[in-house]
């Protein structure tokens, strides 16, 4: 059944206030990186509850992520959004009150409503720009990463300018979120109108028993457990090894900004590639070398090698969510493949800021947890190589009468 679009300009309305939403997803991790130190200094925390505060929020992603299909089913894709911003919106503010139980508590709540749009955005491309679907992802994931990349290059100048108040830096990002929420607003409910014209999502069957979606689910998981080390700890990592705070913020800046050009290219080099298999292993090994080079190496190469890096980490990301359309032959799969590759991705991926903050506890620095970082890129690289390949997963949206709506296709009929 093919989607019922709204008028060209009420179309293009929705992509621009995706674009918004999207922007409102990634902040909240370094804006709490570059300001680790002084959390831990302001609130006592334990170089162990750093390490469970950058976990958090990636872990919470892994939690709530299921429950963002069931939302779609009952309120529509558009209102399950809007609750998403709103708890976004909340968490955000509330990480700059109440000492570590608002940072804490907050850090929860927005990183339960990352997971809701980290899921349903891809099944909106697919159900919504079908037609547009490469450009639109990389349009989105462009726009994901920068407003990482602004909150890690602002977050430390703008707690400086308000004498020093870290709590400042932290709530502060609540205002984009809420620019968003009201921006999006006028779109959940115009979905709510139209919401009889629009096929229901529907449950979907054989996904958690097919290989190629456990491929493609491991995949998201380890490029998103190297994503949130960059996230979590590149500034920590350059603090330590001795570039000031600003500088480091700088650097995680511009790694982060630089994710935008590969965001916008991988998806359409994707959808044009026979398969994704050797773009998924070459992305992982400049990630890769380049974050370990970065930890290991001297101080002149860590600019270029920033750059490498968020190319290469930028590329990993777009590619992850680009599979979830290209391996689903339907917006219902595309749901359905997003909410399990970032569920058990996400709790896979909160392995790796949890890890090197061990690491970190154990050893009091960082080079320890290169190791890791090499293991992890390998194993991204053996997951995209089986998630790259040409073919469908071997699922199926089912109506209500519980028959099978319509069996899986093989790319290209």
């Amino acid at each position: 059944m093919s989607p019922v679009r709204p008028p060209a300009a009420g179309h293009w309305l929705v992509a621009a206030s995706l674009l918004l939403l999207a922007a409102n997803l990634r902040p909240l991790f370094p804006s709490t990186a570059v300001l680790l130190p002084d959390l831990g200094r302001g609130l006592g925390l334990s170089a162990a509850a750093t390490g469970y505060l950058t976990t958090l929020p990636v872990l919470c992603m892994g939690v709530f992520a299921p429950l963002a299909p069931r939302g779609a089913q009952r309120l529509g894709v558009e209102r399950t959004l809007l609750l998403a911003l709103l708890l976004i919106t909340i968490g955000t503010a509330l990480r700059g009150v109440l000492g570590a139980t608002g940072l804490f508590l907050g850090t929860a709540l927005a990183g339960a409503g990352i997971a809701w749009g980290n899921v349903l955005l891809p099944s909106l491309v697919k159900r919504d720009f079908a037609d547009r679907a490469a450009l639109m992802t990389g349009l989105y994931t462009m726009s994901l990463v920068g407003g990482a990349a602004l909150a890690a290059a602002t977050t430390l100048p703008l707690s400086h300018f308000f004498d020093g108040r870290w709590s400042v830096g932290l709530a502060i990002w609540a205002i984009p979120a809420l620019i968003a929420l009201a921006a999006w607003a006028p779109v959940a409910w115009r979905a709510g109108v139209r919401r009889a014209a629009r096929p229901r999502m529907l449950p979907v069957q054989g996904l958690r028993r097919d290989g190629l979606a456990w491929a493609v689910t491991l995949f998201m998981g380890l490029q998103s457990a190297l994503a949130y080390c960059v996230l979590g700890w590149m500034a920590p990592m350059l603090r330590d090894g001795g570039l000031s705070g600003t500088e480091s913020g700088l650097v995680t800046s511009v790694s982060i900004l630089l994710q935008v050009v590969s965001c916008l290219l991988t998806p359409l080099l994707a959808a044009r590639s026979r398969d994704q298999r050797a773009l998924a292993v070459l992305l992982s090994a400049t990630a890769t070398l380049a974050l370990v080079g970065m930890v290991l190496g001297p101080h002149w190469a860590v600019w270029p090698l920033a750059v490498v890096q968020g190319i290469g980490q930028g590329g990993l990301f777009a590619l992850a969510l680009m599979l979830i359309v290209l391996r689903s032959r339907d917006a219902h799969v595309a749901a359905h493949l997003s909410s399990m590759a970032q569920t058990t991705g996400y709790v896979l991926a909160a392995s790796g800021p949890l890890l090197i903050g061990v690491l970190y506890a154990w050893t009091g620095g960082f080079r320890a947890a290169t190791a890791l970082i090499g293991l992890l890129g390998l194993a991204t690289a053996v997951a995209g190589w089986h998630a790259g390949r040409n073919a469908l997963v071997r699922a199926s949206a089912q109506p209500a009468d519980g028959g099978p709506r319509s069996a899986p296709q093989a790319p290209g009929a």
